[in-house]
């Protein structure tokens, strides 16, 4: 009871265009593997994207729901990494200047009512599908290359299991009003990453914090804050360092394992996309996109 948790959460939403954030490829869920692919969203060398209007339109009508500032101007960013399921080895995403800022969503828990902080949301593109089989290998299935994400940021405002609950399930009803996504965790298309740190009470430092990566369901996260909470409680308590680190949650022992250590925003040196022009959201469209906005759950 001495040490508090301090949360904050990713989460990513894939957006319900009938087509892939950069090219005419279909976004429909399943789909015999490597058959919803090009040789744009498959990263062939000399392919050229071009942006898929309809993806700008749902995120800030994301934005504006979430009480969030539009930015006018803002532009793609390369993030460089390396991964099987990342054809090009660079993600097309959004660094210094992404579509909506500072933004917040009323949530209300057994404690009472509180304001989450929504730091940012920016446009993305999601990566493929890894398949293990024991013994065998891993397939790839690239089908969900290129289909269109938002990210939305939160502040690291929870402090429990049940605020990080009442605020997804907040934000899975306001996503389903505006009509950008289906949200079907089962499918994959709402997927949280959870940031978790402790520090005791009375102290204002955070810790070092872990990340928890593609959690789908409302019952896994809770168990997966509880576990960490505990482990980093009992890893302090007996004079060990936390490191900063992406670890994965077994959902048969409820616990949580090592993946790798964690990337800071250098690690993936961004840079402005050069294929992709920078995006500027006009007053008139601002206002289109607003009158869309139908009555949301709190209303």
């Amino acid at each position: 009871m001495d040490y508090i948790t301090v949360c904050g959460l990713e989460v990513h939403t894939e957006l319900a265009t009938k087509t892939k954030i950069f090219c005419n490829c279909t976004t429909e869920f399943g789909g015999e593997p490597n058959t919803h692919v090009c040789e744009i969203c498959s990263g062939m060398p000399g392919t050229l994207p071009v942006v898929n209007k309809k993806v700008v339109e749902f995120a800030v009508r994301t934005g504006l729901a979430l009480n969030c500032e539009i930015t006018q101007y803002n532009k793609f960013d390369r993030k460089n990494y390396f991964y099987p399921d990342l054809p090009k080895a660079y993600q097309i995403s959004q660094y210094d200047l992404p579509l909506c800022e500072n933004g917040y969503l009323d949530i209300e828990t057994g404690e009472g009512r509180k304001r989450v902080g929504i730091t940012r949301i920016h446009i993305e593109e999601d990566a493929g599908k890894l398949i293990h089989q024991e013994g065998k290998g891993t397939l790839i299935d690239y089908n969900r290359c290129g289909v269109p994400l938002i990210e939305i940021v939160s502040e690291p405002d929870f402090r429990s299991a049940e605020e990080i609950k009442a605020y997804l399930q907040k934000l899975r009803a306001t996503i389903l009003y505006t009509g950008v996504s289906d949200c079907k965790m089962n499918e994959g298309s709402l997927r949280v990453d959870v940031n978790l740190s402790v520090r005791k009470k009375g102290e204002e430092t955070l810790g070092t914090r872990t990340e928890m990566k593609n959690l789908n369901s409302f019952q896994f996260i809770a168990r997966a804050v509880e576990y960490e909470f505990r482990r980093q409680v009992e890893a302090l308590e007996a004079g060990e360092e936390i490191i900063q680190e992406t670890r994965r949650f077994d959902q048969a022992s409820g616990k949580t394992f090592s993946m790798r250590r964690k990337e800071d925003a250098n690690d993936y040196r961004y840079f402005p996309d050069p294929d992709l022009p920078p995006i500027e959201v006009s007053p008139d469209l601002l206002r289109e996109l607003q009158a869309q906005i139908p009555v949301l759950p709190d209303q």
